[in-house]
């Protein structure tokens, strides 16, 4: 729970007050600049992190885990109204993105879309039922602009290239069956841009933007507090525009 002595900022004016948020991967650099800055936000009375490092633990794909916390958050005398998956995967075991085709290894293209794809996808199945029935509600997973097929203009990176393209066709298609039940609710994927951390360290060029992860975070906030439900299913960058598929 948060501190609520003091005057609060808020980055979600748009939201009902009296709610709760949910970030997963709280413990990474994005993750954890979001969850204080929602313990901050005065809409939001209560925020919860779940992260792999940190309790309450969570893995990202393991099914059960995942039920398991999601129902801990129903148990909360709280509508969820914020759910962010600050999750993902591009490099680790001395493995990195494939420059070429010959590159390619089925063990790191398998984790990649496990971590990517299919983890947000658990995230959504136990998730987005649970998002406030009435009033703006928003579920976030943190995508690429690099799974843009349209986009795709350089090559390489197949396996975080594809698995974030994964991502973004799960997004689309749970967006359609929560419309259904959660017409002011909203699920999208959302581009970050190139963040400090860990997963974009070896990857930094000079005169690259490079957002520091607090500044992230308000970008983050700042946009999903302009989405609506028309922008349900969408894909959306830090500056609130429109990454083509």
């Amino acid at each position: 729970m948060k501190n609520t002595s003091g005057s609060k900022p808020t980055k979600l004016s748009s939201f009902p007050e009296e709610g709760c948020a949910v970030v997963i991967g709280a413990a990474g650099a994005i993750g954890s600049a979001l969850h204080l800055r929602l313990e901050d936000d005065k809409r939001i009375n209560q925020t919860i992190g779940f992260s792999r490092a940190e309790e309450p633990l969570i893995e990202i794909t393991s099914d059960s885990a995942i039920a398991a916390a999601a129902a801990a958050v129903g148990m909360l005398a709280q509508p969820v109204r914020l759910v962010i998956d600050a999750t993902g995967f591009l490099h680790g075991g001395g493995v990195y993105p494939e420059k070429s085709l010959a590159e390619i290894d089925s063990r790191h293209m398998a984790e990649a879309l496990a971590v990517n794809a299919i983890g947000p996808a658990l995230l959504m199945k136990h998730f987005l039922p649970l998002l406030a029935e009435e009033g703006k509600a928003v579920f976030c997973t943190l995508s690429a602009r690099v799974g843009s097929i349209t986009d795709n203009r350089l090559g390489g990176w197949y396996s975080y290239r594809a698995s974030k393209a994964a991502l973004n066709q799960l997004v689309r298609t749970a967006s359609i069956e929560l419309r259904r039940r959660r017409p002011e609710a909203v699920c999208v994927a959302y581009h970050p841009g190139t963040v400090d951390s860990p997963l974009s360290g070896p990857f930094q060029k000079t005169g690259l933007d490079v957002q520091t992860p607090d500044a992230a975070a308000e970008a983050c906030l700042s946009v999903l507090d302009r989405l609506a439900p028309a922008n349900s299913g969408g894909f959306f960058d830090y500056t609130g525009n429109s990454v083509p598929w």
